[in-house]
């Protein structure tokens, strides 16, 4: 009898002591829970070993990138409840298999064993970074994390990204499409950063050079973009050459900590300060500053994170290290504005844009969802697994407040104390 999806929702709800909100399809056919609900699809019991060995998050990201579990329905909606089953009953990630005293988890594991057999824990899948051993975000180390995520190949992104080959929050203003949107952001900061002809941009992490490309093309600045990724500097390179702007915008391959040629008029770091690390932080925000001409702007736009009551308490999302952003960290807003304080920024304007991130995430799942087998093929099936799970789930932690984004604009205000911002709140120029 076919009966792995009962046996399975009767142990996740003994567990929970709740009913289950989602339904189960298992991998000999059966089904059972809620009718019409977002179904979870169990496609081989080799995805049980991995939550028996390791349970919560990490267990099921392996499973999910190995193909061996799946979401049927609304993958916002499943993601979401999943979430709340996590993370709202406070699992301990870090669990491993050894003898408990709770009878409900001694009841669970022995359930789990019954249906996905005694064996050792399966290999990740290759997609995984191995854990690396040394201190956090040395340049070397950096390096490598930053090649994980962005040398996964320039025509994949072009999927996922669409034109603009923007790989951060777009700004939905009168926008209607995706491109339109990247464009006004790109606007937006250069607006921000009161950019004009001749004058010297540094974009910090210039990914694909689109930042680059804005600033030099629509406001006449000369601009010096720097990654660690060759990959994305070819393309940056060639796409400056089909503009005409090699006089205007040169690429490097350099880290940010290397960079002597200041002073620049204004400085640009859009998704780039998530992969700085708190341990380097000041580091960061002191570099910034000695490269900025007094009067110079910062324009810093950066993920952030709810502050913990316990900030010790703070871990990196599993998930998120071992798949996407290897040591990327999280900062609370304020430990940001404070840090760039700190480094003797005057912070002149803090603008929320977290909801639009999340519609900008749902149009990179729609690009990646509507060019599956050519994504799949052009990087692995796991990989693209992987940019789905990462992006449909950042999409509903913005749409919950689970993270923000923000933009920071801070000035290196010179001794007499004139900032040149604007009296008029956003009239940027």
């Amino acid at each position: 009898m076919a009966d792995a999806a009962l046996r399975l929702t009767t142990l996740a709800e003994e567990l929970l002591g709740d009913p289950l909100p989602v339904r189960i399809r298992a991998w000999d056919g059966s089904e059972s829970g809620p009718p019409g609900a977002p179904t979870l699809v169990v496609r081989h019991r080799r995805a049980l070993r991995r939550l028996l060995w390791r349970p919560g998050e990490l267990g099921l990201a392996r499973a999910w990138v190995a193909g061996e579990i799946d979401i049927d329905g609304d993958l916002y909606e499943a993601l979401d409840v999943l979430a709340g089953l996590l993370w709202g009953r406070g699992v301990d990630q870090k669990t491993a298999v050894h003898p408990v005293r709770d009878p409900r988890l001694r009841a669970a594991a022995r359930g789990l064993l019954k249906l996905g057999g005694f064996l050792p824990p399966p290999p990740p899948p290759p997609e995984e970074v191995r854990r690396r051993s040394g201190p956090l975000h040395t340049r070397r180390r950096d390096k490598e994390a930053i090649s994980h995520h962005y040398d996964v190949g320039n025509d994949f992104y072009g999927l996922v990204l669409g034109p603009s080959m923007v790989y951060s929050c777009a700004y939905w203003d009168d926008a209607g499409t995706l491109e339109e949107a990247q464009r006004d952001k790109l606007d937006l900061v250069c607006r921000k950063l009161g950019l004009g002809e001749g004058e010297r941009l540094l974009d910090v992490g210039c990914g694909w050079g689109s930042m680059a490309v804005h600033a030099a093309r629509e406001y006449g600045a000369r601009v010096t973009g720097v990654t660690l990724s060759r990959e994305q500097a070819v393309y940056a390179r060639k796409r400056i050459a089909d503009e005409g702007l090699i006089d205007r915008v040169d690429i490097r391959v350099q880290d940010y900590r290397d960079v002597r040629d200041g002073p620049y008029d204004a400085i640009s770091s859009i998704g780039m300060a998530e992969h700085v690390g708190q341990v380097r932080y000041r580091e960061y925000a002191d570099q910034l500053f000695s490269l900025l001409a007094p009067g110079g702007r910062l324009l810093n736009h950066q993920i952030a994170r709810r502050p913990e009551k316990d900030e010790t308490a703070y871990r990196i999302d599993e998930f998120i290290d071992r798949y996407v952003f290897p040591d990327g960290e999280l900062a609370p807003l304020g430990r940001t504005v404070a840090t760039l304080e700190e480094a003797g920024f005057e912070v002149r304007d803090v603008q929320a844009i977290r909801e639009h991130y999340a519609r900008t995430l749902r149009a990179w799942v729609t690009n990646l969802e509507s060019a599956w087998p050519q994504a799949a093929r052009l990087t692995s099936a796991g990989r693209a697994r992987v940019w789905r799970l990462y992006m449909a789930a950042s999409a509903v932690s913005f749409e919950r407040n689970r993270i923000g984004v923000n933009q920071i604009l801070a000035v290196k205000t010179p001794e007499s104390g004139s900032s040149g911002v604007p009296l008029r709140t956003r009239d940027w120029r």
